[in-house]
């Protein structure tokens, strides 16, 4: 029974059809790079062809060639450039294929597609390409130029800020094209020592929104920690101030504080036992740990 067994096993084994031994990286190239073949069967192809990137510079150039065409379908371009970009994780490698590389990404900035674009401009501003911040930063002084939106811009920006992006990212805090735009600007600023002060000014207004009001707490805490706790102790004595903010000055001078000072802050004590018996959850429980903390 046992030998009937191996036999059908055999037997099945050999009817089996032999899986096709996997396709070198240089065949897989050549397939990438067919125009004649499908979409499906170049874009998987460019899967399997990165290591053959840099074999050669004909292969470099054929695959260049593809991600600058914009005849080519925007499938095959985005595969070529996912290809690329895995291709120049081998450093050592990819160090003579760096230049032209580059110079590709740069030429293709502009293309029609957004998101080629987006993803380009991504790639370049993670290299802190000088190039590509130059066009970010136009496209937010004029959006006619613009190549992304300003929220992108302004994250990609963040890469690597100089100053000339400082005066920029302010004009967008004081006019912003859309909520989103003046938070990203806000997150670029908080490297700028010189913006300290607008970051006072939107945490002590009570027309802005919590979320930019905890983004100028946490920029204040990081750059000037003293005045934060100055101004935490402020809201904190305001009755009319908003519940975020009640709790998120609780927990500035709970975490950050002078231990000292705060035992002995009768006015600032009597307040936050007062808070600690209020309707807000969140506001409550911080309330009674920052008590806890300091023995009451």
């Amino acid at each position: 029974m046992a030998e009937q067994r191996k036999a059908a096993q055999r037997s099945t084994a050999a009817g089996k059809p032999k899986r096709p031994a996997q396709r070198s990286a240089r065949s897989a190239l050549l397939i990438a790079t067919d125009a004649k073949k499908t979409v499906k069967q170049r874009v998987a192809a460019m899967a399997e062809a990165p290591l053959a990137v840099c074999e050669n510079d004909a292969n470099l150039q054929a695959m260049l060639k593809v991600l600058r065409d914009n005849e080519e379908p925007v499938e095959v371009r985005l595969a070529a450039l996912q290809a690329l970009q895995a291709a120049s994780f081998s450093v050592v490698a990819f160090a003579s294929c760096r230049g032209d590389y580059i110079a590709t990404l740069r030429a293709v900035v502009e293309d029609a597609n957004p998101e080629l674009r987006q993803r380009v401009l991504g790639i370049l501003a993670r290299e802190k390409d000088g190039f590509a911040q130059q066009k970010l930063l136009e496209g937010l002084q004029d959006p006619a130029k613009a190549l992304v939106p300003p929220e992108k811009a302004l994250q990609l920006l963040s890469y690597d800020v100089h100053a000339d992006a400082y005066p920029v990212a302010r004009a967008i805090v004081s006019q912003p094209p859309n909520a989103t735009a003046r938070r990203e600007a806000l997150r670029l600023l908080a490297a700028d020592a010189s913006s300290a002060p607008l970051f006072e000014k939107i945490l002590r207004d009570k027309d802005e929104a919590p979320e930019v009001r905890q983004i100028s707490a946490a920029v204040l805490q990081a750059t000037r920690p003293e005045t934060l706790q100055a101004h935490a102790r402020e809201m904190l004595l305001d009755p009319s101030e908003q519940d975020e903010m009640q709790a998120v000055s609780l927990t500035a001078l709970a975490q950050f504080g002078n231990a000292a000072a705060l035992a002995n802050d009768a006015a600032l004590l009597h307040r936050i036992d007062q808070l600690s018996g209020e309707q807000s959850t969140r506001v409550q429980q911080s309330a009674r740990q920052f008590l806890s903390k300091y023995g009451r």
